[in-house]
């Protein structure tokens, strides 16, 4: 483990006029230099937990500590530190592309160049036309891009490539995984589970306002996997399925038997995905997709 950008302690925070609260004494920390991924279904406390984090909710409870100084002694300095990609992105329409992330940058004191970060994620040659004329694929990059602007040490990301097709979708995650090898932390929450294996180095799953579970997706998928080999062979016209222990799989004398013998077309781990982690932790699968 690294060196903590966040340390969050016994974090609660309630709604107006609600009676339950929407967080719930949650503990984790942010380690400097990874990709920290908060995931659960809708109404956990994702975006309510990401939106303290950035200051925009302030009347919490609990103590939050960025690199070892209380969150709410910051002041707007802050604000220079961080880069927000929301969900939904909000642009002013009748601007150009790069009239929008002009007047953005001029909020900062660092800036980043501007037409660099549009021709890294497929905008240079659409700068100059309306926003209101560009899909939602593209204001979606245009967001990342926004959240760029004034080179920030931290990245909170919402579903930040949601509406992408796969083209698109992996230049914005090759540019968060440049982001972190720059030494750039990265919090993340989305419903997209190849998103999380691809880029997250430790996931958290929050469950009606509570963390449930923190790990690696690696460690994730090995706890909740099934330590064992499936094997399809094609015999006398038909598929069959055999499984074997993977302990002493190499001395395994049916499965060795069967390597030489038969005509095999599939092998599998009984590794298990995160979207059956998602589901069997957080018991709710209707989010996942």
């Amino acid at each position: 483990m690294g060196v903590p950008i966040f340390s969050v302690r016994d974090l609660r925070f309630t709604y107006r006029k609600s009676r339950v609260a929407a967080v719930k004494g949650i503990d984790f920390d942010v380690v400097e230099g990874e990709i920290f991924g908060l995931l659960g279904p809708s109404g956990a406390g994702k975006s309510t937990t990401q939106k303290i984090l950035t200051r925009l909710f302030k009347t919490y409870e609990g103590t939050i500590e960025y690199f070892g100084k209380d969150l709410k002694a910051y002041g707007n300095a802050f604000y220079e530190d961080i880069g927000v990609g929301f969900e939904l992105p909000v642009h002013f329409s009748k601007l150009t592309g790069l009239e929008n992330m002009r007047f953005f940058s001029e909020l900062y004191k660092k800036r980043a160049d501007i037409e660099t970060l549009l021709d890294a994620v497929g905008l240079l040659e659409d700068k100059d036309r309306p926003v209101a004329d560009y899909s939602k694929g593209m204001k979606m990059r245009l967001n990342f891009v926004r959240a760029l602007l004034n080179e920030p040490r931290v990245l909170f990301l919402d579903e930040v490539t949601n509406g992408l097709d796969p083209g698109n979708a992996r230049i914005i995650k090759d540019l968060i995984k440049d982001f972190r090898a720059r030494g750039g932390t990265a919090f993340l929450t989305t419903h997209l589970m190849n998103d999380v294996e691809e880029l997250c180095d430790r996931v958290a799953f929050i469950r009606e306002g509570e963390i449930v579970e923190t790990a690696s997706p690696r460690e994730l998928k090995i706890k909740h996997g099934r330590r064992e080999l499936r094997v399809e062979t094609f015999e006398n016209g038909e598929t069959k399925m055999h499984v074997f222990p993977l302990e002493g799989l190499g001395e395994n004398k049916d499965f060795l038997a069967l390597l030489k013998t038969a005509s095999i077309e599939t092998m599998h781990s009984g590794e298990t995905s995160l979207d059956e982690i998602f589901i069997k932790v957080t018991g709710v699968a209707g989010d996942v997709r």
